[in-house]
């Protein structure tokens, strides 16, 4: 069964906005910044001229319930690092999103090949509640660490709780481990 049939965002994905932001591809930017030797603002255009490529992978809700085969596309976060070039002391990733939304990865998490930004589901374009146009895919943990509506990479030298963490969820988000709460 296709995640958007399954998905009740609304309900399932209560962050920080009560709607899902309007984002255009006319104006939409990604910042990368932090503790890197080269911050970049990427459009949409920037975005899609980087190596694509797809992960099929499945997707957990800390709910309970999983969709099997996702089939993502998107741009590895591997190339982001190696565009950016993070410093020595760069250990960890905060994100931020559209809706005020922010989650926190260790550098070492998000250096797998199935972690991606992706774009599209299942040969389309993410629709708004699926994080168009940009969402972080972490196959291995928590749907609550792949952050939707992504704006803002920043890489930092300090841990940072991100909003569900702040309110009492697992910061590791270990889907093998069932690690759901602090």
């Amino acid at each position: 069964m296709p995640i958007k049939r399954i998905l009740r965002w609304g309900e399932d994905h209560v962050g920080i906005a009560s709607v899902n932001p309007k984002l255009d591809l006319k104006t939409y930017t990604l910042v990368i910044d932090g503790e890197v030797a080269n911050s970049m603002e990427l459009g949409w255009n920037e975005i899609l001229k980087l190596p694509p490529t797809v992960s099929v992978s499945d997707f957990h809700c800390v709910e309970g319930w999983s969709v099997l085969n996702c089939k993502w596309e998107g741009v590895k976060f591997s190339e982001i690092t190696r565009l950016v070039k993070p410093l020595a002391k760069a250990q960890f990733v905060t994100f931020e999103c559209a809706d005020g939304y922010t989650t926190s990865l260790a550098l070492a998490e998000l250096a797998g090949d199935d972690v991606l930004l992706a774009y599209k589901l299942d040969d389309e374009l993410l629709e708004e509640g699926l994080g168009f146009p940009l969402r972080l895919v972490v196959p291995n943990k928590y749907a609550y660490k792949s952050a939707l509506w992504v704006t803002r990479i920043r890489f930092t030298s300090k841990k940072e709780l991100g909003f569900w963490e702040k309110r009492g969820y697992s910061d590791t988000a270990d889907v093998w481990k069932n690690d759901r709460f602090a």
